[in-house]
C-alpha cells in the first residue's frame, strides 16, 4: 500500500489486518508516522525518488504483491498552484514509478486515490462521475492525469483498476487514526483552537447561503470501507473504473465550523481571510454509481464526523483544554 501510514490509508491497512490480510506499506512518512500501520511491514520509501522504481520491485517481489492501494500525493492546492512543477514530479513522477515497478513485477491490479478536484467548478450542483472534468489547479490536473496513465496502462498490459474520486474526508474511525497533518478544514480549525487563536474562512463572498465554500464531507471510515469494496470488485468484471465517493449532500464551511463549536463547546467564531486560489465554490457528489456497482453507501452524518474528528484530537498530544 502506497502511502499506507497516511490518514486514509493506515484506516484501510487496518481493516484489511481486521479481515486477515496481508498488508505491506510504503510510505515517505512526510505527512504521516510509522505507529500507525501496526504490525504491517514498513518500508520508507519516497515513490517519487530516482531509485523508486527499483526499489518498489523488490518490495513487490519479497512481499508476493498482487495489488496496490496508491494513495501517496502532495495535496494542498495553494501549494499546488505556487509550486506546480514540483506537484506534477510528485504525483505524477510518483504515479508513473509505482505503474512501471508494477508492470516489471506483473502485478495487474490497482485502486487509486483520485479527488473531486478534477471537476473544477462544475456547473451543476451535483457532480456525476461523467460530468465534465476541467481542474482549475495542478493538484487537481495530477489527479486527472493520474487517470489517464490508469486508463492507457489498462490498454497496454491489462492493467485492472478503480479510481475513487474523494470529496472532503474527514473523522476518524479510531481515536488513534485522527487527521493530525493539518491539511483539511476540521484539523485546521483545531490546531488554532488549540493554540488559543480563532479558526480562519478563507473568503465568505462565495455564490453559496452563508457564502462560504459547501463542501461533501465523507467519514473517513466510510471511505476507507469503499476501497476494501473496489478492491474485491476488481476480481470479477468491473461494469466501471471510476467512482465518486461521497454521501450525495454538502455542507458549508461555516456550518462545520459551527459544528465543531457544539461538539466541542468552544468559541469558534472565525476570522474571515481572502480567498484562497483555485477553490470553487462548491463540490457535492452523486453517489449513485458506486452504491449500484459496488454496494457501498456513505451516511454518516456531519456531527458524528465532527465528533469523532473531536475524540481523536483529544486522545493526541494537543489535547485542547
Amino acid at each position: 500500500m502506497i502511502g499506507g501510514a497516511g490518514y486514509i490509508g493506515a484506516h484501510v491497512v487496518r481493516l484489511l489486518q481486521e479481515a486477515g490480510e496481508g498488508v505491506v506499506v510504503v510510505d515517505d512518512l512526510s505527512t504521516s508516522s510509522a505507529e500507525r500501520v501496526g504490525s504491517a511491514p514498513l518500508v520508507v520509501l519516497d515513490v517519487a525518488a530516482d531509485d523508486a522504481v527499483v526499489r518498489l520491485e523488490d518490495v513487490m517481489r519479497h512481499h508476493g504483491v498482487d495489488s496496490v492501494i496508491h494513495f501517496a500525493a502532495r495535496k494542498q492546492v495553494g501549494e499546488s498552484m505556487a509550486r506546480p512543477l514540483w506537484y506534477y514530479r510528485q504525483n505524477v513522477g510518483g504515479m508513473a514509478n509505482v505503474l512501471d515497478a508494477m508492470e516489471a513485477v506483473g502485478v495487474q491490479k490497482m485502486i487509486f486515490s483520485s479527488s473531486a478536484a478534477v471537476y473544477g467548478m462544475p456547473p451543476v450542483e451535483i457532480v456525476r462521475e461523467d460530468t465534465v472534468k476541467e481542474p482549475i489547479n495542478p493538484y487537481g490536473r495530477t489527479k486527472l492525469i493520474g487517470e489517464w496513465m490508469l486508463e492507457d496502462c489498462g490498454r497496454a498490459w491489462g492493467l485492472k483498476w478503480v479510481a475513487l474520486r474523494y470529496f472532503n474526508v474527514a473523522g476518524a474511525g479510531w481515536p488513534d487514526l485522527g487527521d493530525s497533518a493539518v491539511l483539511n478544514l476540521i484539523p485546521m480549525v483545531l490546531d488554532r483552537l488549540q493554540r488559543g487563536e480563532p479558526p480562519r474562512v478563507f473568503g465568505d463572498d462565495y455564490p453559496t447561503p452563508d457564502g462560504t465554500c459547501i463542501r461533501d464531507y465523507v467519514h473517513v471510515l466510510d471511505l476507507a470501507q469503499a476501497h476494501i469494496a473496489a478492491l474485491r470488485a476488481l476480481d470479477g468484471e468491473l461494469a466501471h473504473n471510476v467512482y465518486n465517493v461521497g454521501t450525495g449532500h454538502g455542507a458549508s464551511v461555516a456550518e462545520v465550523v459551527d459544528a465543531i463549536g457544539r461538539v466541542s463547546g468552544l468559541d469558534v467564531v472565525p476570522e474571515v481571510e481572502p480567498r484562497r486560489p483555485g477553490d470553487p465554490p462548491q463540490l457535492v457528489a452523486s453517489a449513485d454509481r458506486i452504491g449500484e456497482d459496488l454496494g457501498f453507501r456513505s451516511e454518516t452524518g456531519l456531527g458524528e464526523i465532527v465528533a469523532s474528528a473531536w475524540e481523536a484530537w483529544q486522545a493526541g498530544p494537543r489535547r485542547i483544554g
